[in-house]
């Protein structure tokens, strides 16, 4: 008779679990104990040494079996099960504290790129970046720049619910899956979040702290590595930072010949020189 006891540490984690344990492995120990008395009786009375009859022995030895072996073996199912759960638990609090950024409560790098691997259409990639953040940190003090790294994660969090995912990357910069909707309804989440930000400063230690934040987004098509698409968001987000930050620029926007005329000397070179690899790649 095989009886599934569940004896991996994830299914200890509910209390539940705990006593249909317990009640398994009494149920098999006290069975055992019964056909293991069944056979062992038999065998006594044969050379002699059953002090009662075999029909009496039996009776008494499976009632025994299931009064104490079934209470002792209950008791130590009980102890056992709770320290499953004690050991399930912990180690499902430091899986968690081992996918979860300390200071802004969200995903870290590691957690984000295994949720992107599971990403497959109807989705963006947005990664955003606090503008002048170190200028923050020095004007201000590090607890404000603590502040706002709390701030702009607890708006993420808020805004992209569901199904997407939001995370911090590392430093002042953000990443967020944004699923579902059409890439007009994802950029436009995106910018509408940037501009919540740049319209409520933060105080902290008696400071008002503005800040602003700039994104860049690339699309996380079907078949498209993500390597790919997280290369093109970084990209996008360079250039929304070389053209005066505060902005969104989806990859698909490209150079503006516009935009060519705002960039410094050095950021055009820069966007130029990727736009050739590009292209010598793809060649």
């Amino acid at each position: 008779m095989r009886i599934s006891l569940q004896a991996e540490l994830g299914d200890f984690q509910d209390r539940h679990t705990i006593y249909v344990f317990a009640l398994k492995m009494s149920f098999l120990a006290v069975t055992l104990s019964s056909v293991v008395t069944t056979l062992v009786l038999p065998l006594l009375d044969w050379i002699g040494m059953l002090p009662v009859p075999l029909a009496h022995g039996v009776v008494y030895g499976v009632l025994l079996s299931w009064l104490i072996g079934g209470a002792v073996s209950s008791v130590l199912s009980l102890v056992a099960g709770h320290a499953m759960h004690q050991l399930s638990v912990s180690r499902a609090e430091f899986e968690q504290l081992s996918r979860t950024d300390v200071l802004s409560g969200l995903l870290n790098r590691r957690a984000f790129t295994e949720a992107l691997e599971q990403v497959d259409g109807d989705a963006c990639l947005a990664i955003f970046d606090v503008d002048r953040f170190k200028a923050i940190n020095d004007r201000f003090g590090h607890a404000s720049g603590d502040a706002v790294i709390v701030t702009v994660s607890a708006i993420l969090a808020a805004a992209f619910d569901g199904h997407s995912v939001a995370a911090r990357l590392g430093g002042e910069e953000f990443g967020v899956i944004v699923v579902g909707g059409s890439q007009e309804q994802r950029v436009e989440k995106v910018r509408s979040v940037c501009d919540r930000l740049a319209a409520h400063p933060i105080v902290a230690d008696d400071c008002v702290v503005a800040l602003t934040v700039s994104a860049g987004i690339a699309e996380l098509e079907p078949g498209r590595s993500k390597e790919g698409a997280y290369s093109s968001a970084d990209k996008a987000l360079y250039l929304a930072k070389a053209l005066g930050r505060n902005r969104v620029v989806h990859e698909n926007e490209g150079l503006h010949p516009g935009w060519r005329r705002h960039l410094p000397a050095e950021a055009a070179a820069a966007r130029a020189m990727n736009v050739d690899c590009d292209e010598a790649r793809l060649a």
